[in-house]
């Protein structure tokens, strides 16, 4: 009999699921008798979809964990953050009943409402932070995707159960990598929120565009920081492209026509678009933040530069962009760490089997 685990996130979800997105959950359901508490529209009672905003989520999953748990008697609650996490262990408590919490941890509690949202959300950091730290220390086990999440989890003194990344659908990206492009392009993508530091690349950009005539920015993405990259397009109109979304297809489009991707984040867990930019065949100029030198080796597949240098970032991007031999270089190497990050749904659904026995040990 399949064990009977619920999983719980903040992520937004539409019913019926995209392809790549119904993968990941088709090859968990041969392992599991699944639920998912989430956001978004629908319930086809696998998926548990309330449309809210951050704080009404919030609020209301402890009560929604306790009805889950009442109902659905699972034997492990796998929480997506320490936020949900906390809700899980607050679930429990409501419900009385002595479930299993596994807690992901993704990416920098420590950072969460300081970067990102709102700049009311900086008055809750303490708060969260603490919430965050808790949730760690309470939950039965944690798994971590990268080294960086490792540190986290052990800053707090704990050990986690298992780091692996978590599933990332590559087939749009999966390719032979084709020519470098003829004219130097380099792409961003990611929300444009405070801790990709979009502000960074737009001041190093305007040095690069005088450094390197030919040049252009690719930017893919939106968010609050959405006014810098709309100053940053007028004042360079032949120099800057923005689009606030594309389909993994043409993301994958995108990164054969650029010729290095550029992440200059204070935070990543460990960041995707670095899997996928790797799996097309393109280095990456990135900060030495996070998860970043997680993937990143500096001088093989990427530069790595400080996440408030923006005179380092500006250099190093007008090195790759004006040297070829560098870029195909760092291509090259690229390519060939790719296949360390990528794995398909059933591998990753096998691990968190493994997991999950564990806990019922």
């Amino acid at each position: 009999m399949k064990p009977r685990v619920l999983f719980v996130s903040r992520t937004r979800y539409r019913l019926p699921l995209q392809p790549q997105v119904a993968r990941k959950w088709d090859a968990l359901a041969t392992e599991f008798d699944l639920r998912v508490l989430a956001t978004g529209d629908g319930d086809d009672g696998r998926f548990r979809l309330r449309s809210a905003r951050s704080p009404a989520f919030y609020l209301a999953l402890p009560f929604r964990i306790a009805r889950e748990l009442r109902d659905f008697r699972p034997v492990v609650v796998v929480a997506q953050s320490p936020y949900e996490g906390a809700a899980a262990l607050a679930g429990r408590s409501l419900a009385r009943i002595p479930v299993k919490v596994l807690l992901e941890v993704h990416g920098d509690w420590e950072t969460a409402t300081r970067l990102y949202g709102s700049p009311l959300r900086r008055l809750l950091e303490p708060f969260s932070r603490a919430v965050a730290r808790a949730a760690v220390r309470r939950v039965d086990a944690v798994r971590t995707v990268s080294s960086f999440t490792s540190g986290l989890v052990r800053s707090v003194g704990v050990e986690p159960a298992a780091t692996f990344m978590t599933y990332l659908d590559a087939d749009a990206f999966r390719a032979a990598p084709v020519p470098l492009p003829e004219h130097p392009l380099a792409l961003f993508v990611g929300v444009l929120e405070r801790y990709k530091n979009v502000s960074a690349l737009a001041a190093a950009w305007r040095i690069v565009a005088a450094r390197v005539p030919d040049a252009r920015l690719h930017v893919v993405g939106h968010g609050r920081e959405r006014a810098v990259v709309q100053t940053l397009v007028r004042e360079l109109p032949d120099r800057v492209v923005w689009d606030e979304w594309l389909p993994s297809d043409d993301v994958a489009r995108a990164l054969d026509e650029a010729t290095l991707l550029v992440l200059p984040s204070f935070s990543e867990g460990l960041p995707r678009v670095v899997v996928e930019a790797f799996a097309r065949g393109r280095g990456v100029v990135g900060a030495r933040a996070g998860g970043i030198p997680d993937i990143v080796e500096d001088g093989v597949n990427g530069l790595l530069v400080p996440p408030d240098d923006v005179d380092a970032l500006a250099d190093a991007l007008a090195r790759v962009l004006s040297e070829r031999g560098l870029a195909q270089a760092l291509a090259d190497g690229a390519h060939a760490a790719s296949n360390r990050w990528l794995q398909s749904p059933e591998q990753f659904a096998t691990r968190m089997r493994e997991l999950v026995s564990g806990l019922q040990q």
